[in-house]
């Protein structure tokens, strides 16, 4: 007996999702096609030039845009930035240093420290009760 493997596919936003990429900002035949895994695969062991431009350049997704701003996704939200990013627009904004993104940076640090707190805590607790 033969095993009968199946091409396994995702959506094209899931696709943008794992590339880092802002869907509406890809070209058409991605966005509306579906991507087989060896396709995803491929496209992150040789990003095509379009890839290349979207992850330098942007417009960003909001994951995106808040790991660079090394802020949280609520914490766009609660800042206005609602919208995709380009590169540029992100530089813009660490160079004005807003209010909401000092408050919103210094927020995302406290909760690393606490995260990592509690990580400690934790693996000192396991190491006493081996």
């Amino acid at each position: 007996m033969t095993s009968h493997q199946n091409t396994q596919t995702m959506k094209p936003a899931t696709a943008a999702k794992k590339l880092g990429v802002y869907l509406e900002a890809t070209p058409a035949e991605f966005r509306e096609g579906v991507v087989s895994r060896a396709e995803l695969n491929a496209l992150q062991a040789d990003p095509p030039p379009w890839l290349q431009e979207l992850r330098r350049n942007g417009p960003h997704p909001r994951p995106v845009v808040a790991s660079r701003l090394d802020v949280s996704i609520a914490g766009l939200a609660r800042g206005g930035i609602t919208e995709p990013l380009t590169t540029e627009q992100i530089d813009a904004l660490r160079e004005e240093r807003p209010e909401w993104l000092e408050r919103e940076q210094a927020t995302q640090a406290e909760v690393r420290k606490e995260a990592e707190r509690i990580k400690q805590r934790n693996a000192e607790r396991a190491k006493r009760d081996s």
